[in-house]
C-alpha cells in the first residue's frame, strides 16, 4: 500500500475521515485548529478545502499571487519608514516638532490595522486586498503637494490606514490560496518587505541629497529649495499605484473560498477552486457534495458527542461586527494563549520596529555630525547599506522555519533576541567605525 493510501486508510479506521473524493480525504484532516476551537462544520469545510488546495498543488495562480501579496509588505515597509526618511528636511521648511509626524502615521497604521483586519472577515478579502494599496498610492501622492504640516500629517495618517490593512490581509489572503507544503513561503514574502526598504533608501539617497535644504544655511527655507522629500513622496506614491494597477487590472484575484464557505457560499468556493485550477492548467475534482457530505458528518459527529452545544456560524451574512468576531478568538484555552502571545509579540516587536525606524535616520545623521559628516549624502548612502544587509535575512528565516531543530518559535526567538541586541547596541555606539 502507498503511503497517501495507507494515510487514508488509517484515517477512516480512526473514524475521522469526511466523506471526500478519495484524493481529496488524503490531506482532509489536517489543520492547526484543536476540536471544538471554531465551528465544527467550517472546520470540515475547511480541511476539504484544504485537501483541493493541495490536489491542484502550487502553480502558477500561487506564484502570481505571491508577487502582489508581496506588493502589500513592499507598502507596509516603506511607507513606515518613510516619515524616519523626510523628518528632517520637511522640519526644516515647516518647523514642527518631529515625533507628531510619526504620531499622525502610525495613528492611522493603527486605524488601519484595526478596521481592515476585522473587515475583511466581513465584507471578503478581495475588495480590501486592492482598496488598501490604493488609499496608500493616492493619499502618498497627495501628501508631497503638502503646503503646511497639518496638511502632510493628515495625508499621512489617511495613508497609513491603507497601509495598516495591508499585512494582515495580504498575508491571510496568500494562505489562502496556498497548498500547505508551501505554506512555509509566508514567512519568505518578508523578502518584500526589504526590498521595500531598500528601494525607498535607494530613492531617497539622491533625491534628499541633492534637493534638499542644505546643512548650515543661514536663510531661511523655502519649497522651491527643499524639494527631495516631496520628490520621494511623488515617486513612491506613484510606484505603489503602480502596483495597485497590477493587482486590480492584471492579476484575476478571487475571493477567498473559506470566505466563501464561512458564509455558507459552498457552491461559489468550489467554483474558485475550479478557476484557480484553470488558471494553473490543471483540473481539480472538487465538488459541492464533498463540502454537503463533510457538512453532514460534521454536524453528526458534533451532535453525538455528549456534552457539546451548536457552535455559532464563524462568518456574519450581512456586513455587521458582532463580539463573535473577537471572542472566536478565545474560543479555547490554547487558541486563547496562542491568540495572547501573539499580540504580544507583534505588539513589543512593533514598538521596538517603529521606533527604531523612525530613529534611524536622525540616528545616522547625529552619529555623523559627531563623526564629522552629518550630510544628507552619508546618511541615506548608511541607510541603503542597512537596507541591503536585511534582503537575506527573508531566504534565511524561510530555511530556518522548516529546519525540524529550529521551526517556526525558534526563528522567531533567534530573530527577535538578535534584532534587541543589536538594535541596542546601534543606540549606544560612541566611535566611528575607522576607530
Amino acid at each position: 500500500m502507498s503511503s497517501p493510501e495507507k494515510k487514508t486508510a488509517d484515517l477512516d479506521a480512526a473514524g475521522e475521515a469526511f466523506a471526500v473524493t478519495p484524493d481529496l480525504s488524503i490531506y482532509a484532516n489536517e489543520d492547526m485548529f484543536e476540536d471544538g476551537s471554531v465551528d465544527p462544520v467550517y472546520q470540515a469545510k475547511a480541511r476539504v478545502l484544504n485537501a483541493a488546495l493541495q490536489e491542484i498543488g502550487m502553480g502558477k495562480y500561487q506564484w502570481w499571487l505571491f508577487a502582489v501579496a508581496g506588493f502589500g509588505w513592499f507598502a507596509d515597509s516603506c511607507w513606515p519608514l518613510l516619515g524616519g526618511l523626510i523628518l528632517s528636511p520637511a522640519v526644516n521648511e515647516f518647523h514642527f516638532n518631529g515625533p507628531f509626524l510619526s504620531l499622525a502615521q502610525n495613528i492611522g497604521l493603527f486605524v488601519g490595522a484595526i478596521f481592515w483586519g476585522f473587515g475583511c472577515d466581513i465584507w471578503g478579502r478581495r475588495w480590501s486586498f486592492n482598496i488598501t494599496l490604493f488609499l496608500a498610492g493616492v493619499f502618498g501622492l497627495a501628501a508631497g503637494g503638502s503646503p503646511n504640516f497639518i496638511t502632510l500629517a493628515s495625508l499621512l495618517a489617511v495613508l497609513g490606514v491603507g497601509v495598516g490593512g495591508n499585512l494582515p490581509i495580504d498575508s491571510a489572503v496568500f494562505l489562502d490560496f496556498v497548498p500547505g507544503t508551501h505554506q512555509y513561503l509566508l514567512t519568505i514574502l518578508a523578502i518584500w518587505w526589504s526590498i521595500g526598504q531598500l528601494v525607498s533608501a535607494l530613492i531617497a539617497w539622491p533625491l534628499i541629497a541633492n534637493f534638499s535644504y542644505p546643512h548650515g544655511a543661514t536663510t531661511p527655507c523655502t519649497r522651491a529649495e527643499n524639494m527631495g522629500w516631496r520628490y520621494l513622496l511623488f515617486t513612491l506614491g506613484g510606484m505603489t499605484l503602480l502596483l495597485w494597477a497590477i493587482r486590480f487590472f492584471v492579476f484575476p484575484l478571487e475571493e477567498s473560498p473559506r470566505f466563501l464557505v464561512g458564509l455558507g457560499r459552498d457552491a461559489d468556493a468550489v467554483t474558485v477552486v475550479h478557476r484557480i485550477a484553470a488558471f494553473n492548467g490543471r483540473s481539480s475534482t472538487l465538488s459541492v457534495d464533498d463540502l454537503v457530505h463533510a457538512e453532514e458528518a460534521a454536524t453528526a459527529t458534533s451532535a453525538q458527542a455528549e456534552g457539546t452545544t451548536s457552535k455559532r456560524q464563524v462568518l456574519s451574512k450581512s456586513s455587521v461586527f458582532t463580539l463573535q468576531h473577537i471572542k472566536s478568538l478565545f474560543e479555547t484555552p490554547k487558541l486563547a494563549w496562542s491568540t495572547s502571545l501573539l499580540i504580544a509579540l507583534w505588539g513589543i516587536i512593533g514598538l521596538a520596529s517603529t521606533l527604531y525606524n523612525n530613529f534611524l535616520p536622525f540616528l545616522l545623521a547625529s552619529r555623523g555630525a559627531q563623526f564629522g559628516d552629518s550630510s544628507y549624502y552619508t546618511t541615506y548612502r548608511n541607510q541603503v547599506i542597512l537596507g541591503v544587509l536585511g534582503v537575506p535575512g527573508a531566504f534565511l528565516s524561510g530555511w530556518a522555519v522548516e529546519q525540524q531543530s529550529i521551526g517556526r518559535k525558534g526563528t522567531l526567538a533567534i530573530s527577535a533576541g538578535e534584532y534587541s541586541v543589536f538594535c541596542t547596541r546601534t543606540s549606544i555606539i560612541q566611535r566611528p567605525p575607522a576607530e
